[in-house]
């Protein structure tokens, strides 16, 4: 096993700039993902970290060694792909086995090592199998074992369950954090899902237009986004953002809706934030739609009025679209049963603890 250290790491393709200056640490036995948006670079990432692509400039460290001049047979990665590409001609025990075999490895060293593989992902039942006969959903996991037998350092997965069917995407999701803690595996995943990236992995980096945009623990990510495009890329339904001005009264400090008549109370904390700040005209605040609250009456003075535009039921939850103001929407989470009519006027408690405030020219969270 290793960590992986990619120093200033850049990759152009003529006059396109795949990944731009990326610096990022992964540490060893952990899980990471590689979470963005298509073409934010992220794939382009872990091709050079598996020695598929050469960096413009930059450097690639397994551990303290450097990769950059390593071909990518000698730097000892498993690579599982979207498309599982396993040999549908051979058995499953075959294709498990296929990476001992070509290095030579003896028959019985490969039936037992197949046997544990098989074990772990559960095939047992398959071995004898033509692989072709197999689903897609098991296909991935013939060729999730084919990468895992021969023991690599560093284990980079593509989108590998992009083609499975839902139900059995999340239950591969379970079972890969599993077995990569069993195993104990360094694992980089990359993907576009952020229930995937949140759901199994212990650091999350956030890609777009080739740039990191944050790296840290998917609670760092989901709770203190450091700009716009992290609040509004993560999290389902998405972040609420209301465009707003900064507004000093009486001394207590404020947040005044730009197209409403929405105010927010801060604590003297963000009041003096706010104060210094240089752009505290041209701000946006945003919220969760779980962090608010719907009230039938306006029985607390710091909740904001609100119109109910429309329901969207969604089994467990009911996500409620209201207007607030004379341009902005704002969605909340509420009980299953809510059933407001559109019109209603509903009465909005915000937790003041998750409140997050953003410059909206430079679209910093602001702390």
């Amino acid at each position: 096993m290793a960590s992986v250290r990619l120093e200033n790491l850049r990759k152009e393709f003529g006059s396109v700039v795949a990944v731009k200056e990326l610096t990022l640490h992964f540490p060893d036995k952990k899980f990471a993902a590689i979470l963005g948006p298509s073409g934010c670079g992220k794939t382009t990432t872990m091709n050079m970290i598996a020695g598929l692509e050469t960096p413009t400039r930059g450097f690639i460290y397994f551990d303290d060694r450097c990769m950059n001049d390593v071909p990518p047979g000698k730097r000892n990665v498993g690579f599982v792909f979207q498309n599982y590409a396993i040999f549908t001609h051979m058995t499953v025990a075959e294709n498990i086995g296929f990476g001992l075999k070509i290095r030579g490895v003896d028959e019985a060293t490969i039936r037992r090592e197949v046997g544990k593989i098989a074990e772990l992902l559960e095939l047992t039942d398959m071995l004898p199998m033509n692989a072709g006969r197999l689903s897609v959903n098991d296909m991935q996991k013939v060729a999730l074992g084919r990468s895992m037998i021969v023991k690599p350092r560093i284990f980079l997965l593509d989108e590998p369950f992009s083609n499975l069917d839902a139900a059995f995407r999340a239950y591969m999701r379970g079972e890969l954090k599993r077995i990569q803690r069993e195993i104990g595996q360094t694992m980089i995943y990359v993907t576009h899902d952020q229930v995937e990236a949140m759901s199994m992995a212990d650091y999350i980096a956030v890609m777009d237009f080739g740039v990191l945009q944050q790296f840290g623990t998917p609670d760092e990510i989901y709770n203190q986004p450091v700009n716009l495009f992290v609040a509004n890329f993560i999290g389902s339904p998405n972040m609420n953002f209301i465009p707003c001005y900064f507004h000093s009264q009486n001394g207590q400090g404020y947040l005044v809706q730009k197209h409403g008549n929405a105010r927010i109370l801060l604590d003297d904390r963000r009041r003096q934030l706010l104060e210094r700040h240089p752009g505290n005209q041209d701000l946006i605040w945003g919220v969760r739609p779980e962090h608010l609250t719907l009230h039938a009456e306006p029985s607390q003075p710091e909740y904001l009025r609100a119109t109910v535009r429309f329901l969207e039921p969604l089994g467990p939850k009911t996500v409620v679209h209201l207007e607030l103001g004379d341009q902005d929407t704002i969605k909340v989470i509420a009980h299953p049963s809510y059933r407001e009519k559109t019109g209603t006027v509903q009465w909005i408690e915000i937790n003041p603890k998750y409140l997050h405030i953003f410059d909206a020219k430079t679209g910093l969270a602001i702390r």
